[in-house]
């Protein structure tokens, strides 16, 4: 007795007949087709390419510095040349550093402003006010644990501009609103990018480890580990 061990597909048995007609796997074999999948995972691809992400923060941060510049409408102050920069940097470019979140961007940026205008018009512009102004600035922003960078050049700005009052208006809190503001909305479009802001009163250091001190930090963490390690 012999038995058919040709394979049987379907309910009747009957001539082994493929599962998929012949054009089909011929099809499948075809390099380079392009499906919605495919067509999905090649823009997931390029989002995530450190070149399409650096094009978008070059975009973000011209936007948003065209914005603060036309509301300002002051291209001369040094304030904007300096601390907005700097700010714009920040925020498109360190997105998630302390230093870039809300409680040190504001509180850094106004904080030192009202220091170096405080200086200028109690003291004047000798060269010991621009150095007393600097320091107390510095002791604002690590005390308070609102250091901003961009925001350590207010209080020489301030001064060399004999800055009154209504500069804490415009262009500090102006120009630094419009570059946050735009920065939310931008953040917010490109799938994967974090959202600005990631905590409103994140403070800034992180931790009490000011300077280049390492307290109850092992000698053998590696660059970047200290911080963590420490809280």
């Amino acid at each position: 007795m012999t038995t058919d061990s040709t394979p049987k597909w379907g309910p009747v048995a009957g001539p082994a007949i493929p599962s998929k007609p012949p054009f089909a796997l011929k099809i499948q074999r075809i390099p380079g087709l392009c499906t919605p999948f495919h067509l999905n995972m090649n823009l997931q691809t390029i989002l995530r390419h450190p070149g399409s992400r650096l094009v978008w923060c070059i975009i973000g941060a011209a936007i948003a510095l065209s914005i603060a510049l036309c509301l300002i409408g002051s291209l001369g102050s040094p304030f904007i040349l300096a601390s907005l920069g700097g700010s714009t940097v920040f925020l498109f470019g360190l997105t998630r550093a302390p230093a870039t979140q809300p409680r040190a961007l504001f509180g850094g940026h106004l904080g030192t402003a009202a220091i170096g205008i405080a200086c200028f018009q109690m003291f004047g512009t000798q060269t010991w006010v621009y150095v007393l102004a600097q320091v107390l600035a510095l002791c604002y922003m690590l005390g308070c644990r609102v250091t901003h960078p961009p925001a350590g050049a207010n209080p020489i700005i301030m001064i060399s501009m004999h800055a009154g009052w209504a500069t804490l208006l415009n262009p500090v809190l102006l120009g630094v609103g419009a570059l946050a503001l735009t920065a939310v909305a931008w953040s917010r479009m490109y799938p994967g990018l974090v959202r600005y802001p990631l905590g409103v009163l994140a403070p800034s250091p992180a931790t009490l480890l000011w300077g280049g001190w390492n307290d109850g930090v092992g000698e053998s963490d590696p660059p970047g580990e200290s911080g963590r390690n420490s809280r």
